[in-house]
């Protein structure tokens, strides 16, 4: 990489620009002009939208980029080291204070600098860290394989699972995890597949609800299974998958000579969020498909599939290319994780939900979901009120989506029917298209089976409050009433 000399002279006024960090004997500390920050003493609670957050999210961005100045800097100079390696086991015990284990309680904003800063010195070659980003072997990126571990087991103790026996890894978004479940559960019942093809096998058929992700069907057809081999499954009134539906069309698929393998269920369905009957399939399940991406605000992508037979997704998907997993390193070379994926290379998503959950911490994402559940809430309340909406579902919401139409002043008068139905179809598209020609809000929209088009405002920012919530209800009021 070439530095124009313009980017040299900004670098060199980088260090020596008072905002640097320091250590003092009061900790670690940030001096802009006449203001010391001590960040042991902040949060990331009290960064924005934090009322008054905007003076120490300030100091606290900049000491993140003097950091990376700094690392950019010194990379660039011959006599700096190409990789500083430590073995697995070092790292693990938490090298010079390093520690990869996630909190319950958040940790401060000092020691959050100090991650990044040890992230950088541990995290493998100066390119893998700031520019290519892989992650197929540890002597590439060792402190990223590590710490994709640390997450993975942290995420399958909560699921309930044995941590030791458990697998998995972070994948490009939701419908490649879903796709690695498809595929590993093929595999797991019919290995030959890996190298024979489907011709090798029976003819199979898996199962999801009306209600699912449309990316179940994409993977039966992208693995060669088959979109009219996905059996959907009726659901009932709240879009829960209705369990003796599926076990008729389980029974129905084995009368036409298919071989079930695969039943999909999903906790908080697109439209509805409905729950399916998790408990009555939970103890044949072998696989989940978690998107902290959603619910957790991590920033996109961040999702994972979480495996429970460990080594199922190494036999499953290993090649053992020579020319990147040879078998005789100096090291374990079981974290050589990138034969168990199907793309190889992969983005380090792991480092943002690791981030956050040092800053957050397990109770402050709970707190963050349970804050979104509660917009949900009020929002169902506050239209339960009005005559001028109507919600899709007369019970409280079971996740935080929360579905409505908005009953223009000639339509309140109608009695249901067609005639309105009709009418009302149009309303949620027109309100939808005054709202992004005016642009303060944005709220989506969808008919689904025999419901004409209604609103769906589903809660995922932490930083909404119920102000917002009433500005939403007002505006599209406002926007609507005349049509």
């Amino acid at each position: 990489m070439e530095l124009s000399q313009a980017d040299r002279q900004h670098l060199d006024k980088s260090k020596q620009d008072t905002g640097s960090l320091g250590n003092t004997n009061d900790g670690l500390k940030y001096d802009s002009g006449r203001i010391a920050h001590d960040f042991s003493c902040i949060h990331s609670k009290d960064l924005l939208p934090a009322v008054g957050g905007e003076e120490a999210t300030k100091h606290f961005l900049q000491e993140l980029v003097n950091i990376l100045l700094a690392y950019i800097s010194k990379s660039l100079k011959r006599s700096s080291k190409v990789l500083d390696f430590h073995y697995p086991h070092q790292l693990k015990e938490g090298l010079e204070g390093f520690s990869l284990e996630l909190p319950d309680q958040p940790d401060n904003l000092e020691q959050l600098l100090v991650d990044c800063r040890d992230t950088l010195k541990y995290g493998g070659t100066y390119e893998c860290k700031i520019f290519s980003v892989n992650r197929f072997t540890y002597e590439i990126s060792p402190v990223f394989i590590l710490m994709e571990e640390v997450v993975l087991r942290k995420m399958h103790s909560i699921i309930g699972w044995p941590e030791e026996d458990g697998d998995g890894i972070f994948c490009p978004g939701g419908t490649m995890s879903n796709l690695y479940s498809v595929l590993l559960a093929r595999f797991h019942l019919f290995p030959a597949v890996k190298t024979h093809g489907m011709s090798a096998i029976p003819r199979l058929a898996l199962f999801t609800s009306a209600h699912s992700h449309y990316s179940i069907k994409k993977s039966a057809s992208v693995l060669g299974i088959g979109s009219e081999n996905v059996i959907v499954v009726r659901c009932d009134k709240r879009g829960k998958m209705i369990s003796s539906e599926l076990d008729s069309s389980i029974e129905a698929a084995k009368s036409k000579g298919q071989v079930p393998f695969y039943v999909n269920a999903t906790a908080g369905t697109t439209v509805y969020g409905a729950f399916d009957p998790l408990n009555e399939i939970a103890d044949i399940s072998h696989s989940v498909t978690w998107n902290p991406h959603k619910m957790m605000g991590v920033p996109l992508q961040c999702s994972t599939i979480l495996v429970k037979r460990k080594g199922l997704l190494q036999e499953c998907n290993q090649l053992c290319a020579e020319y990147l997993f040879q078998p005789d390193k100096h090291y374990d070379v079981s974290y050589d994780t990138g034969d168990k994926t199907i793309q190889c290379g992969r983005h380090v998503d792991v480092f943002k939900l690791w981030l956050m959950w040092k800053a957050k911490g397990s109770e402050g994402f709970e707190a963050q979901i349970n804050h979104c559940l509660e917009n949900a809430e009020y929002l169902y309340y506050k239209l339960k009120r009005r005559t001028d909406f109507q919600l899709v579902f007369k019970g409280k919401p079971e996740h935080s989506n929360v579905c409505f139409w908005y009953l223009p002043k000639r339509l309140q008068n109608i009695s249901p029917g067609p005639e309105r139905d009709r009418e009302l179809h149009m309303v949620a598209p027109q309100i939808k298209t005054k709202m992004m020609e005016e642009g303060f809000t944005m709220i989506g929209y969808q008919p689904l089976e025999d419901k004409v088009n209604f609103f769906r405002c589903v809660f995922s920012n932490p930083a909404t409050q119920r102000e917002d919530v009433d500005f939403l209800i007002d505006e599209i009021a406002r926007l609507g009433c005349e049509l």
